[in-house]
């Protein structure tokens, strides 16, 4: 009986050693790739799958968004310009056959072909353009490694530039062309308000000129807005000292003609009524 009973035990042991090796679970995210006696048989879907010991092969293949950094690259610009510009991939295998059949390692060949792809792109633009058209770069990579790509069953869904290291001489030129940059906006800004404000005072002089009582009720103003600052020392505007030596001329003037009139011939009477004679002729 003991004798029956050990290889009993064995027996059972290589069925669940048989069970457990042909059992295969396929996970949601994954796709799986079956292998009989080395040919090609098909894909699995996700789920409880059952293979053949020692015969079938299942390579599971995560069908998930891969995000791969792309080290950073030494790269002269087209400008002649030397960079270190580092990016990141993302891309997802749609194709589990391709990706296990095509290519032996799938991520260490974007990895390479990427880093290539880069420096090329890279390189066939200036400087300024690398700085300033990163979305165009970043779509130039994607739609090379999508062609390179498409034979191994992966896409390419996005490619980013991330950081560009530029050297220190060309970080303080640049520097430097920002801040002549903003001076000339400034000296720009400047100019422009120069010119609105002499278009203003220059209306406002036709203003005056139309109306000269407008003229004096500035330099009042004028001399209100001195007076506040209680200052010892009034200072008159040159337009009202004018003024006022025009109004001294003029009351000259005025003397002087009324110094000029011929007084009457002497013996000559002048007839009136006298208010205190009642009427009667008084001779001068």
């Amino acid at each position: 009986m003991e004798l029956l009973v050990l290889p009993i035990v064995i027996v059972a042991l290589l069925v669940v050693v048989t069970l457990a090796m042909a059992i295969k679970v396929v996970k949601q995210y994954e796709q799986g790739v079956l292998f009989r006696f080395g040919r090609l048989v098909g894909s699995r879907e996700p789920g409880l799958r059952f293979i053949i010991p020692f015969v079938d092969v299942l390579h599971r293949v995560s069908l998930r968004i891969v995000t791969m950094p792309i080290q950073s690259q030494g790269i002269i610009t087209r400008d002649n310009v030397s960079v270190d510009v580092s990016a990141v991939a993302y891309f997802r295998v749609v194709d589990a056959v391709k990706s296990v059949i095509a290519i032996e390692n799938v991520n260490a060949a974007i990895n390479q072909i990427a880093q290539t792809t880069l420096r090329k792109v890279v390189g066939q633009h200036t400087l300024d353009e690398t700085l300033s058209e990163t979305d165009r770069i970043n779509l130039d990579i994607r739609e090379i490694l999508d062609v390179a790509t498409v034979e191994w069953g992966v896409e390419v869904t996005l490619v980013e530039l991330k950081d560009i290291q530029l050297p220190d001489s060309m970080k303080r030129a640049m520097a430097r062309q920002a801040e002549a940059e903003r001076e000339k906006r400034a000296k720009i800004i400047n100019a422009e308000g120069e010119s609105l404000a002499a278009a203003a005072l220059g209306d406002a002089s036709d203003i005056m000129m139309d109306h000269p009582l407008a003229l004096q009720l500035r330099n009042l103003q004028s001399l209100v807005e001195i007076g506040v600052d209680k200052n010892t020392t009034v200072v008159f505007p040159a337009p009202l000292m004018s003024t006022i030596g025009e109004l001294g001329s003029f009351l000259a003037r005025e003397t002087a003609a009324a110094g000029t009139v011929t007084p009457p011939p002497a013996g000559r009477a002048t007839t009136g009524p006298d208010p205190e004679l009642n009427g009667a002729t008084a001779a001068v």
